[in-house]
């Protein structure tokens, strides 16, 4: 592996171009497009504010910087630099905004979700959308971009709109059987949309795109509900996560739960591998030693080294116990995610904060945990091969694959504390940030 030199960032914003040719970063106001290959600067953009979203276009031609405190969206282009685009919502305000699947509309969620407006670049003409509902997953595009489904909320009930992009026609509209619509999600065939309560009500729906609703999942009903959801890649499986501290999986064919995931404080069984990550400071050769020590000898000196160790089971894990009177309490399962092959889930339960446990999907068994030091940040899948980046807010990334894992510590001066992580589409180089820092990570 190797690593670039540490680059300026603010607002945790660096992303990849879809094409995997470019990487778009920001400094306050400022936007710098490089080439991942080189890490030349292709171009520097200045906006008007302070930078709090960025969006690449599906096309890796432009770039959308969003300015929510003074409710205004610039749009650079990468092959005509001189060309720009400003919208500016006014009094309107604005609080969310994306693409289209084409890379050639905009869509604005103004304050308080009155509306959304859709702002199209080559005509410059403008449609709207009414009753967005303010929920954590609102607007959903279909994986060929081909249709949108928006949540609604009129005369205090919840609605799901579902539009052809490329004509913003509505399609279908039909009210939920949720309380307080949570979330939307497209399979990534497009087929079906799910659909899914708040917390307080465990329900899941699940709905065709001509708004039929072909069922409904409930596993439990008076604590609290579904925290988090996924498809698998081959929109053969649903992974629901719940406050529960369990994993539920839905089959694509009778929508029935086929099995379900636990995440005990103990793991006991032998067919499972508990990786453990040690810190082991370095051993310094005393003839090495000299007053006074030189650059690098005292700065491994201080440093510490981390690998992973196979534990034996069985294995006690760290387990914090929720406090049960406050909002949001960290217990449930909070991050999942299929691997880009199908063949593994990996998931976190946030009350045991610092393991990440990797699930065999053909088998359907608990395969990997990893014990990690530090709270697990974050992790995503790499989106060609099975393997697997974690960071835990320090200076070390993490890698898991089916042959085993490894720490690498990631070279330079200064604390470099690594808070979340993104691969490039290619799989061969993932960008890794801090609050004020980013570098990018070569694997070969």
């Amino acid at each position: 592996m190797n690593f670039s030199e540490l680059f300026k960032l603010s607002g945790l914003l660096a992303r990849f171009s879809p094409d995997g040719k470019c990487l778009a970063s920001c400094v306050q106001h400022r936007l710098v497009v490089r080439d991942v290959s080189s890490l030349q600067i292709r171009q520097i953009y200045v906006c008007l504010d302070q930078i709090q979203y960025i969006e690449w276009s599906s096309d890796s031609l432009f770039i959308l910087c969003a300015m929510y405190k003074r409710g205004i969206v610039q749009v650079w282009s990468l092959e005509q630099p001189d060309w720009h685009c400003k919208i500016d919502e006014g009094s309107a305000g604005l609080v969310a905004s994306c693409w289209s699947p084409d890379g050639r509309h905009i869509l604005n969620t103004t304050e308080f979700h009155l509306r959304i407006t859709v702002w199209s670049l080559c005509t410059k003409s403008v449609s709207y959308i009414k009753y967005p509902k303010a929920c954590h997953q609102g607007v959903v595009f279909t994986k060929d971009g081909r249709y949108m489904a928006v949540a609604e909320r009129r005369d205090c009930k919840d609605f799901i709109s579902i539009f052809v992009c490329s004509n913003w026609q509505l399609l279908r509209h039909f009210d939920t059987e949720t309380q307080d619509l949570f979330g939307i999600e497209w399979a990534p065939n497009g087929c079906v949309l799910a659909a899914w309560d708040s917390c307080l009500e465990y329900k899941l729906l699940l709905y065709s795109l001509d708004g039929r609703l072909l069922s409904s999942y409930r596993a439990y009903e008076w604590p609290l509900g579904i925290k988090s959801v996924a498809w698998s890649p081959s929109s053969q499986f649903l992974a629901i996560g719940s406050f529960d501290e369990k994993v539920r999986i839905l089959n694509h064919v009778t929508w029935k739960k086929i099995t379900e995931f636990e995440h005990p404080a103990t793991i006991s069984s032998k067919k499972t591998i508990v990786y453990k990550e040690v810190e082991k400071s370095p051993s310094i050769e005393t003839e090495r030693l000299s007053f006074p020590p030189t650059r690098e000898l005292a700065s491994s000196l201080f440093s510490t080294q981390s690998k992973y160790e196979i534990s034996q089971v069985p294995v006690s894990l760290q387990y914090i116990k929720p406090v049960a009177d406050r909002a949001n309490p960290k217990v449930g399962v909070g991050m999942l995610a299929f691997s880009a092959d199908n063949c593994f889930l990996a998931t976190k339960n946030d009350n045991i904060p610092n393991t990440v446990w990797i699930w065999d999907i053909r088998k359907l068994k608990l395969l990997v945990v990893l014990e990690q030091l530090c709270t697990i940040q974050c992790f995503q899948w790499d989106p060609r091969q099975p393997r697997l980046a974690l960071c835990t807010g320090n200076s070390r990334v993490y890698l898991w694959s089916p042959t085993g894992c490894m720490a690498v510590q990631v070279p330079g001066e200064g604390d470099f504390q690594i808070v979340s992580l993104s691969w490039n589409s290619s799989g061969d180089s993932m960008v890794l940030l801090s609050k004020e820092n980013f570098c990018l990570c070569y694997l070969e």
